[in-house]
């Protein structure tokens, strides 16, 4: 899609050039889902030079946003990774920012150049330092879920929450993905819900899809057929994905929201901004910070 092909860059006032820079990854997707991380990122821009690139570790958006961090007068920058996961093109984004010399066995080419192989790491004169966590492991992410379950609730006791999320094919990793989700449904569950199931898709292996979607189906059918509402929450950054495919003709409740719109988003941000900068001894140390 065009706008993964694009920088989105928006200034609102002169931000202080003497501070680390800010350089935020999100994968992208349709306008909404654009717009939905820049207001995220939004008050963060005036204390600090600041930019976004979209893409899955995008040669093309990476660079103008290092450009713009320049052209803000940044000699360094923090790069936090907007994904759930952190080893989502962690290592290709590491070779394109130069800090590692080796491209990764399976590069995710962008434009028309793919066939030449990896394109060359990224024109800059940044210090980077670059985060390595996902928001699968925040802890701001079970409040926003609880939120997320209180506004869609009206009587817990008789009601199950399903929490969904993408996944992955490999069996390990996925397991991770569970691990992160129960323990973030632990607020969930203290709200006095009958039931809350965690679940990833597997959304892009058709194989394990297909036995995926074969036990949301079932959980949700039963649900209903003792009477309990279900309330289905994408473990997602933004929106619904396919889940009303997936559900079709079953009877549950939902809004469509992931984990954006949610200023707690905002603040987990700033806060990797922040234990980045001082683990790279570019502000002074601040105990109450939290190293996730």
């Amino acid at each position: 899609m065009l706008s993964l092909l694009l920088t989105w860059i928006t200034l609102i006032t002169a931000p202080d050039s003497t501070q680390p820079g800010l350089l935020v990854m999100a994968h992208g997707g349709s306008p909404e889902w654009n717009q939905a991380v820049l207001e995220a990122v939004a008050p963060l821009r005036s204390e600090r030079p600041t930019a976004v690139a979209f893409g899955m570790a995008d040669p093309h958006t990476l660079q103008q946003a290092l450009d713009s961090l320049e052209a803000q007068g940044a000699r360094r920058a923090v790069v936090v990774r907007l994904f759930m996961d952190g080893a989502s093109f962690l290592h290709q984004t590491e070779y394109l920012l130069g800090l590692r010399t080796d491209p990764p066995d399976r590069f995710l080419h962008h434009g028309p150049s793919a066939e030449h192989g990896p394109p060359p790491p990224l024109r800059h004169n940044l210090s980077l330092v670059l985060s390595q966590t996902g928001l699968m492991e925040a802890p701001e992410i079970g409040p926003i879920l609880a939120d997320r379950a209180l506004s869609l609730s009206q009587h817990p006791a008789q009601e199950a929450v399903l929490l969904l999320a993408h996944g992955t094919e490999d069996e390990v990793l996925n397991a991770r993905w569970i691990v992160a989700m129960e323990r973030h449904a632990q607020l969930i569950r203290a709200l006095g819900f009958h039931a809350v199931r965690v679940e990833t898709l597997r959304e892009d292996w058709p194989e394990l899809r297909a036995d995926a979607e074969r036990r949301i189906r079932a959980f949700v059918e039963a649900e209903t057929q003792a009477d309990r509402t279900v309330l289905v929450l994408p473990f997602r950054i933004y929106g619904f994905g396919p889940y009303s495919k997936v559900l079709e003709g079953l009877s549950y409740r939902a809004d469509g929201k992931g984990l954006l719109p949610h200023p707690a988003l905002t603040a987990w941000i700033e806060r990797q901004w922040q234990r980045l900068s001082q683990q790279a001894g570019w502000l002074p140390l601040d105990p109450n910070i939290t190293s996730r």
